[in-house]
C-alpha cells in the first residue's frame, strides 16, 4: 500500500470523497454530519492522505490541526470494493504516527452512534482511543460519538 499526500484534484479521490459523504448522509441526520466536503479538504489545518495499491484508490483520510498538541482524525472511508483488508487500520496507523512527528500530544476523532460506525469505534478503540466529551467546536449530540488518544 503507498499512502501520499492528496492534493485531491484527482477524480478516483473525488468519487471516494463523494462516496463518504454519501455514506454520512444514509446513516447520520443532516445535522450530525462533521464530514468535509473536497473544498473544506483543502483548508490549510487539514493534510490529506491517499492510499493506492497500484493505480487503484483503496482509501482515504486527513488530519486536522487543532493546535500545535492536539490534531483530529477525519475523512477516514475504504473503497466499498476493499473492506476488511486492513486498508483503514494501515491508514490510522500512519496518520497517528504522523501526529506523532508532529509533535502533537493528543488525537482526537468524532464518528457516528449508530450500528453502521460500530466497525469504525472498534478500530479506534483497538489503537486505545477512549470515549470522551466533544472537544474543538463540537457540542454533546447523541448522533456522534467522541474519542481520543494521548501520544
Amino acid at each position: 500500500m503507498d499512502i501520499k499526500i492528496d492534493e485531491l484534484s484527482g477524480s478516483e479521490v473525488a468519487e471516494l470523497v463523494r462516496e463518504h459523504l454519501h455514506g454520512m448522509k444514509q446513516n447520520s441526520p443532516q445535522e450530525s454530519i462533521h464530514a468535509l466536503n473536497l473544498e473544506q479538504l483543502k483548508r490549510p489545518e487539514i493534510t490529506f492522505w491517499s492510499a493506492w495499491e497500484g493505480n487503484e484508490l483503496i482509501g482515504c483520510g486527513a488530519l486536522k490541526e487543532i493546535d500545535g498538541q492536539h490534531g483530529e482524525i477525519k475523512s477516514m472511508r475504504t473503497s466499498s470494493s476493499h473492506l476488511r483488508k486492513g486498508v483503514a487500520k494501515r491508514l490510522l496507523q500512519y496518520i497517528i504516527e504522523e501526529a506523532n512527528r508532529r509533535g502533537y500530544r493528543r488525537v482526537s476523532l468524532e464518528t457516528g452512534s449508530m450500528d453502521f460506525f460500530e466497525p469504525a469505534r472498534r478500530l479506534y478503540a483497538r489503537f486505545g482511543f477512549q470515549y470522551c466529551h466533544p472537544f474543538s467546536d463540537y457540542i454533546e449530540d447523541p448522533n456522534s460519538v467522541f474519542m481520543t488518544m494521548e501520544l
